[in-house]
């Protein structure tokens, strides 16, 4: 049990960092751009912002699925690295449909993994929200400066 806690609290704790850098990484972005998106046309940049967005935070719970994938298969619970990636990306995604389960000695591993994808969607929605909402900050105070 203690062994399945330990491994488990890493993983959560290594796609958290995952999603930090991902985050620091798309702030950067932002930033550098910060110029071109406060100019008109404002609408257009916004989807383009949160295309963006979507497919970066896709590609940070993807790095996050994996990395739970990896290590069951590593440990030996699945014997394919299909089968690992399905269960993680549904128990990532706290859908659960439960047609794979986990050895009994490694099923405290499905319940955390279902806590980390749960706290990465809160989080990488957050995220989201504040990254649109800065850009459109910006873009209303270069309007009111330009009048």
């Amino acid at each position: 049990m203690f062994i399945q806690l330990a491994l488990g609290t890493a993983l959560m704790l290594f796609s958290i960092m995952i999603a930090g850098v991902s985050y620091w990484l798309m702030e950067t972005w932002l930033l550098r751009a910060r110029p071109w998106l406060a100019r008109a046309p404002h609408r257009p940049k916004l989807i383009l912002v949160l295309c963006i967005a979507a497919v970066w935070i896709m590609a940070q719970m993807t790095a996050g699925v994996w990395a739970w994938a990896v290590t069951m298969l590593a440990l030996g619970v699945f014997d394919t690295l299909e089968l690992a990636v399905y269960f993680s990306l549904v128990a990532f995604t706290t859908l659960g449909f439960g047609d794979v389960l986990l050895p009994v000695e490694w099923r405290l591993l499905g319940g955390m993994a279902a806590a980390n994808g749960l706290l990465n969607i809160g989080l990488v929605t957050a995220l989201l929200v504040e990254a649109l909402r800065q850009v459109r900050l910006h873009q209303l105070q270069m309007t009111k400066a330009e009048t």
